[in-house]
């Protein structure tokens, strides 16, 4: 059987973890499996898998904090579980640098859709060596270093932050639906119900001091998608 890639999933749900593992098998990846989150950068190290799956509950260190130690060392793919679903969870979690995020109980088919997604894209960045660098007013993105300034000092992002902003600010002066920017950021169609496209803008909004009601700078277009506007960065927000 071809192999599509390595995965390292880091769960200590017994029952869970093999079903997971067995099914990625199956479905043609080279899985690793570590139950422990104290354990996970080690594993890391060792395996160098393509993408991991984390969950946020662990013993030794929980999900959160492996994901910003992984951060530190490597722009491989994350896909958080959690069993919780609530948004707080969801933005910490991106907010550390984590590429997606499920709630349980995980569904096979959504599982298989968001790995290969996120592959296709990591894969797809690897290839595009174009260097960028986008100004409006006192924001100004370099897409080389995935580095944010505004008003003259660094705004700290994660990889997933960084690509939603820099979606939304080439595409400035359109509006952005959600369709569209799964399928653009996520590699996969917009199911009806996942609150990523939201918790995203919500989180580069409070970055970006544009958490006003209602925003200027990232607006919303009810009922459409978001607006990245041009003109609303001439002055400190």
């Amino acid at each position: 059987m071809q192999l599509y890639g390595k995965i390292l999933l880091v769960e200590d749900d017994a029952s869970l973890a093999q079903w997971v593992l067995e099914y990625l098998q199956n479905q043609g990846f080279d899985v690793y499996l570590e139950a422990r989150g104290d354990q996970a950068i080690a594993a890391y190290r060792q395996c160098q898998p393509d993408l991991i799956l984390l969950d946020l509950m662990l013993p030794g260190l929980d999900g959160i904090s492996v994901c910003k130690e992984i951060r530190r060392i490597s722009q491989v793919p994350i896909i958080m579980l959690t069993a919780q679903g609530e948004e707080l969870d969801e933005v910490i979690g991106l907010e550390v640098g984590a590429n997606d995020y499920l709630v349980k109980p995980v569904r096979p088919r959504a599982l298989l859709a968001r790995i290969k997604g996120q592959l296709q894209r990591s894969e797809s960045g690897d290839k595009d060596n174009q260097s960028h660098i986008l100004q409006f007013g006192t924001l100004s993105l370099n897409r080389d270093a995935n580095r944010t300034l505004l008003d003259g000092q660094e705004i700290e992002l994660s990889s997933n932050e960084f690509a939603m902003l820099w979606y939304l600010a080439s595409h400035a002066g359109r509006i952005i639906n959600r369709e569209e920017a799964f399928r653009e950021l996520k590699g996969r169609e917009y199911d009806g119900l996942d609150r990523w496209f939201d918790v995203m803008i919500s989180v580069l909004r409070k970055k970006l001091g544009d958490d006003t009601d209602p925003p200027k700078r990232i607006k919303t277009a009810w009922g459409k998608g978001y607006l990245f506007v041009a003109d609303a960065w001439d002055v400190a927000g």
